[in-house]
């Protein structure tokens, strides 16, 4: 039986606004300018601010409605005077970094336009004497290596993949030769199917009548393993070689590089990628200077011709049905404006409060950069401080950076959980982390310490922590194990 009843339930809903703030908290600056644009593209109403107009600019707008008309019988749902306040047509959200000149008026963010690993690789085969069949299977041995530069899939893999694909019929033997040909590319070692060829191939463009290049070629190829896990006495022993002509080729083969195309890599996206700090933090005669990086960040407001032309169709004279439609999709278009301008001056302002108070809880360490004085902070001490939610200062924090007289560095680097000393102080994790890259950087290469000794060394400086704590430390902190890090004299 189908009963029907009434019933009254509170729930709470986000306003447009809280979720267009909430949406742009936690997007970087660089993020910022691409989605102002994207606004600017899709909602008429909206438009820029030159740098060169006069602030004073503003509009003053008579939204009378023709008498007697249908599109006066809601004045309340239709009017538009609430939409365009003098005081917000030119907004003030923005702020001037410090550091930038203000006659960068056209600020640009670089791109890059350097050509790519696998471009370069392609240049090359030019300098191969190869018919169009085998530059088609050279061509795509090189699709297939990775950013490292490594060949990672098997040979009867492609030779599979060559027939499917590209309707060439060739063997192993085949893809192996012109293998060996693009071995020979620029930089070396490009196309190794593992680290030891990698080495290996790097090793035999070298000097071979040197008796140092011959020692290293014979241990990559006779003691690679002994050699990965550094059990030099077992190396020297089975070449019978002194520990003077080990070292001495062990200094060759830590010359080479494990990954040859990540330097080609590394080069291109360092162009291409660059980190744009969202503050700007100066300390000048022991004073704090605080500022948002609004450099590229245009200034935003309702476009005086749309309302002029609003102006003229509630003033004239037409099809009343046509006249409400455009009303109403006026109405979305500026309140959607107004959202946007208000969410970017709220974001603005939760920025700047929290790193505000960021700064005051951390000032001893942004007056020197020293690690030992970040003092133990997680998210809901900030928010306890500005009396956001601590969802809101994980967004601040997320992907957001600082430049400081000392570096540019992220936010998320300054929290940090806490743990007591043996005085019962609290002390950031940090912290121990710095004491424990400081004791491994002064260790004995010859006999590095173990995460035992690490943890006894802390302990003794007052720090109680576990052996396995160390090691989590220590991977965090990218270091690998004792044995690992073990280097002849």
């Amino acid at each position: 039986m189908l009963k029907q009843r009434l019933q009254q339930k509170l729930q709470q809903k986000l306003s447009p606004l809280q979720i267009q703030t909430i949406k742009l908290l936690e997007v970087p600056v660089m993020q910022l300018e691409q989605r102002i644009k994207e606004e600017l593209e899709n909602n008429p109403v909206l438009e820029q601010v030159d740098s060169d107009e006069e602030e004073s600019t503003t509009i003053e707008a008579n939204f009378e409605e023709p008498a007697n008309s249908d599109v006066s019988e809601n004045d309340d749902e239709f009017s538009l005077e609430d939409y365009f306040d003098e005081d917000e047509y030119i907004p003030s959200y923005r702020l001037n970094a410090q550091n930038y000149s203000p006659d960068d008026k056209h600020p640009t963010i670089p791109l890059s336009s350097s050509m790519s690993f696998h471009e370069y690789l392609e240049s090359q085969l030019g300098e191969l004497s190869l018919d169009d069949r085998q530059l088609m299977i050279a061509s795509f041995i090189i699709g297939n290596i990775d950013d490292d530069g490594y060949l990672r899939r098997n040979l009867d893999a492609i030779v599979d993949d060559l027939a499917f694909l590209q309707n060439i019929n060739t063997d192993e033997k085949e893809v192996l030769q012109i293998l060996r040909m693009i071995q020979e590319f620029d930089p070396p070692g490009v196309g190794a199917r593992n680290l030891q060829e990698c080495l290996l191939l790097q090793i035999e463009q070298k000097d071979l009548s040197n008796p140092t290049i011959q020692l290293a070629k014979k241990i990559l190829s006779n003691c690679f393993e002994e050699f990965t896990k550094k059990h030099y006495e077992k190396i020297a022993s089975r070449l019978n070689i002194s520990q003077e002509d080990l070292k001495a080729a062990l200094d060759e083969i830590l010359r080479l590089n494990p990954k040859p195309g990540s330097a080609f890599a590394s080069s291109a996206s360092t162009a291409s990628e660059q980190i744009i700090p969202d503050f700007i933090l100066d300390y000048k005669d022991g004073e704090f200077i605080l500022s948002l990086n609004s450099k590229n960040i245009p200034e935003l407001r309702i476009s005086r011709a749309y309302t002029e032309m609003i102006e003229d169709l509630a003033s004239g004279k037409g099809d009343q049905k046509s006249k409400r439609e455009l009303m109403t999709f006026v109405r979305q278009k500026i309140e959607s404006a107004r959202w946007f301008i208000e969410a970017i001056k709220q974001r603005q302002n939760t920025l700047l409060s929290t790193m505000q108070a960021i700064l005051n809880y951390q000032a001893e360490y942004f007056k020197e950069g020293d690690e030992k004085k970040l003092k133990p902070m997680i998210l809901k001490d900030i928010a306890d401080i500005t009396g956001y939610d601590v969802s809101t200062i994980s967004r601040v924090a997320n992907s957001k950076y600082i430049q400081t007289h000392f570096g540019i560095i992220p936010l998320k680097y300054l929290f940090s959980e806490p743990m007591q000393n043996e005085s019962g102080a609290e002390v950031s994790t940090r912290e121990i982390k710095k004491i424990l890259e400081e004791c491994v950087a002064s260790e004995d290469k010859r006999n590095p310490l173990t995460d035992d000794e690490l943890a006894e060394i802390l302990k003794q400086k007052g720090y109680p922590i576990a052996r396995r704590t160390v090691a989590k430390y220590r991977e965090q902190l990218g270091i690998p194990v004792a044995r690992l890090r073990k280097e002849l004299s």
